[in-house]
């Protein structure tokens, strides 16, 4: 970083770190330290080594590339904590009731992880039959509605790496299991804002889910429900995408608060 006077380092030392956390996470892609550091101009024997001091302490790690980095285990367990945190939960919970009684099923917020979408909040239907995801599950990103819709915000590239290095195991009989079909089904999601589920991660089960979207137009998280498809049709569900998009945008507010 430069300061006004043209000079370099004007980040005091005991900043750094924090600031390089900053940028990781308004990048949200996997970035080199040189790239990060084109925001911040440090020295470059400074910025390596607070990479290395970074990864070391599993903030952040290195991408298969062995050139990027993104946000590691403790990093993410840190955000999470933070969306996790009473205030800002009490009136997610709010929001997420609301809606699940307009809709009648069980809505869920969920947060990508690295290699799947972490349930991070859940309201349940009413209803006896319902089908049992507690927060804290995880599920694969290529066969979930939460999944595709993340999947639907990253770059061509990062999708298609994503796609050639995945197992598409078969879940049920209508699960994705080929990359180029996934591809074509997450171009579909992008374009139309929404992400369904039809009975691919689990069978007789559908999903619809939708963005939650921070300041910056990034997604943070995915707003969704599920129901048995004997009881809602997924051409049915559908029919709710504006009320989940009302109350995604309901939840985004929340972040800029």
């Amino acid at each position: 970083m430069v300061d006004e006077n043209g000079r370099e380092n004007a980040i005091p030392t005991n900043l750094r770190l924090l600031f390089v956390l900053e940028e990781l996470a308004e990048t949200g892609v996997p970035v080199t330290p040189t790239e990060l550091n084109s925001k911040l101009g440090l020295p470059k024997p400074t910025i390596h080594r607070l990479f290395t001091t970074l990864e070391s302490e599993g903030f952040i790690q290195r991408e298969i590339d062995g050139k990027g980095y993104s946000p590691g285990l403790r990093l993410r367990k840190m955000s999470a904590g933070i969306l996790s945190s009473l205030r800002i939960r009490t009136a997610r919970l709010a929001i997420l009731a609301k809606l699940a009684e307009e809709i009648g099923e069980t809505c869920n917020i969920a947060i990508p992880d690295r290699d799947a979408m972490i349930y991070l909040d859940r309201v349940e239907t009413k209803w006896p039959l319902r089908i049992q995801l507690p927060v804290g599950t995880r599920v694969p990103f290529y066969c979930t509605a939460s999944g595709k819709m993340y999947l639907s915000s990253l770059d061509r590239r990062h999708l298609r790496n994503y796609s050639a290095s995945t197992k598409l195991d078969a879940m049920t009989e209508t699960t994705i299991s080929d990359p180029q079909v996934l591809i074509e089904e997450v171009a579909k999601v992008r374009e139309r804002g929404f992400s369904t589920d039809n009975g691919e991660f689990m069978e007789g089960m559908i999903a619809v889910a939708v963005p939650i979207i921070e300041a910056n137009g990034r997604l943070v998280s995915t707003l969704s429900f599920h129901a048995p498809e004997q009881r809602l049709p997924l051409d049915d569900a559908i029919n709710h995408v504006d009320k989940l998009k009302s109350a995604a945008a309901q939840l985004s507010s929340l972040l800029a608060d």
